[in-house]
């Protein structure tokens, strides 16, 4: 048995204070949702991230004004003794990113629209030499604020959204996989040709199957270029209460698992406070699993080939049909023919793996298989949910994808049954309810997001058949958009948008009459069923 878990290895980033890279723990950090311009109201919630044990703070920057008040909420929590870092948050205007990296110990940049027009869909082709072009263009300026960082002992996080990437990627690379990773690889090459090390990167989406394969295929990549920069993991736009929690927990926990992450954000629609303990547990039980989540030594499993091959019994169980659940769609009476495996204790992932891969080379390698598995070891409800969807969403993201369950003294029959339904459509492979995506909201959103997500939740999760997007925010909103049916995204103060796909149908609508207007719009289109 190891003594530290397994972490692919990366260099260490120095941010202020501390450090990130794989020597040292995961890093959990968070972002205000306070405006920036409001200096007493930032500095409280500063201190309220770093009393809750956030050893990072991250702060929307979107205009010089507000990049030079950061130097004002800096000095004051010096002032009080608080020395936690604060990371900007850029987004569009390259001279807010100078003016914020004299003031803060990090500063995130997007690649997506950096430099670039991030996600206009006005130009969709270059030939070679205007793409080589626009490549050198980047690299020049990308270089100059490399070099201000340097002067002010600046690190920066490389930081690539799956809403938010620009035209001239998307355009050679497509709106996927390889449009993120190469989106990031650009940015990281220069400073490698800079040696300039203190460098952070994160490629995330609100889909958590897109991010973790994404994630995956960048470390695939980084690999075979020799880079070793630290990675920060988040599922964005997960959400609130459960939702939020699992959704973070399969993304975050499955990568962690296998060594992958040093820093990490459980982005909910909540108080920002309420991200660290999910993010502590989450680094705990998954370092825990990285100690022996790896069978016949292969540390890094790479992307997911696919489902597990398996015939497909007479009751449905198996082959290509939906993954069942015990208790539910799977029971005693209808379990001929599948394998029904129960594990309890912990490093269950090892042992559905090693189980898994033992059963390829028997007679009974096509048998469905049934994973369920036991909590009982656990303090509260949330620690078997949370530890639950990182262990059973690592392995239906593995493609072992017949059928899962779930045990807990903590839990009722019926609450293992739903919280296994959560997992299987946090992982893309069902819809139980709709697919609510909400951003955690941040200095830039102008309306009661939480209130409204509130509002939005219950009167309309019953449409399972659709996805729709409850946005703070431009910055993601448009492009995380483009897999959804309907958009909710803030306009104005007090104001939001509301969408068809990424048509905007009503702009500046009071946030009151939101909600109505967003039923009409889904009545009018005819997708409107009754609870």
């Amino acid at each position: 048995m190891s003594e530290k878990p397994y972490r692919r290895h990366t260099s260490p980033v120095h941010v202020g204070k501390i450090v990130i890279g794989s020597d040292v723990d995961i890093v959990p950090q968070s972002m205000t949702t306070t405006p920036t311009l409001d200096t007493e109201a930032s500095v409280a919630q500063v201190k309220a991230l770093a009393k809750a044990g956030a050893k990072l703070v991250r702060l929307t920057a979107q205009s010089i004004a507000h990049a030079a008040n950061l130097a004002n909420i800096k000095s004051r929590l010096v002032a009080d003794g608080c020395d936690v870092p604060l990371v900007a948050d850029i987004h569009f205007v390259p001279a807010v990113a100078v003016e914020a990296a004299k003031h803060v110990e990090k500063v995130r940049v997007n690649p997506g629209n950096f430099y670039d027009p991030g996600r206009t869909f006005r130009k969709m082709e270059f030939i070679d030499d205007e793409y080589a072009e626009e490549i050198k263009k980047l690299s020049e300026k990308f270089a100059t604020f490399l070099d201000i960082c340097r002067q002010h002992n600046t690190a920066i996080r490389i930081g690539v959204n799956h809403g938010s990437l620009s035209d001239r990627i998307m355009s050679r690379f497509g709106d996927g996989a390889e449009g993120m990773v190469e989106s990031a690889l650009e940015f990281m090459r220069v400073c490698r040709n800079k040696d300039f090390n203190d460098v952070v990167i994160s490629i995330k989406a609100s889909d958590v199957a897109v991010m973790t394969d994404t994630v995956r295929l960048l470390v695939e990549r980084m690999d075979a270029e020799g880079l070793n920069y630290p990675l920060h993991l988040g599922v964005t736009e997960a959400g609130n209460a459960l939702e939020g929690r699992i959704k973070s927990a399969v993304g975050i926990g499955s990568l962690l698992s296998d060594g992958i992450g040093d820093t990490i954000r459980v982005s909910l629609s909540e108080d920002p406070c309420n991200e660290i303990p999910v993010a502590k547990f989450i680094a705990e039980y998954a370092g825990e699993n990285a100690m022996h989540a790896f069978v016949d030594g292969v540390q890094n499993r790479g992307r997911c080939q696919g489902r597990r091959k398996t015939n497909a019994t007479p009751s449905g169980i198996g082959g290509n049909n939906a993954t069942a659940i015990f208790g539910d769609t799977l029971t005693p009476e209808n379990a001929d023919g599948v394998e029904i495996v129960l594990i309890d204790g912990r490093n269950k992932i090892s042992a559905i793996r090693r189980l898994m891969e033992g059963l390829e080379s028997t007679p009974d390698a096509l048998t469905p298989v049934a994973t369920v598995l036991e909590y009982n070891d656990l303090a509260t409800k949330e620690e078997v949910i949370t530890a639950a969807a990182i262990d059973l969403g690592t392995l239906l993201l593995d493609g072992y994808r017949d059928a899962v369950g779930l045990k807990s003294n903590l839990l009722t029959e019926e609450e293992c049954v739903e919280v296994c339904r959560m997992i299987v459509q946090a992982c893309g492979l069902a819809r139980y309810k709709a697919d609510i995506v909400a951003c955690p909201g941040c200095g830039r959103t102008l309306y009661n997001l939480q209130e409204v997500l509130d509002t939005i939740k219950p009167r309309f999760e019953h449409l399972r058949h659709l996805k729709i997007a409850v946005m703070g925010c431009i910055v993601n909103g448009p492009g995380e958009m483009a897999g959804a049916d309907y958009g909710y995204v803030g306009g104005a103060k007090g104001m939001v948008n509301l969408y068809r796909g990424i048509e905007c149908v009503h702009r500046n609508l009071p946030q009151a009459e939101a909600p109505d207007a967003l039923e009409e719009l889904i009545r009018e289109d005819g997708n409107w069923i009754d609870a």
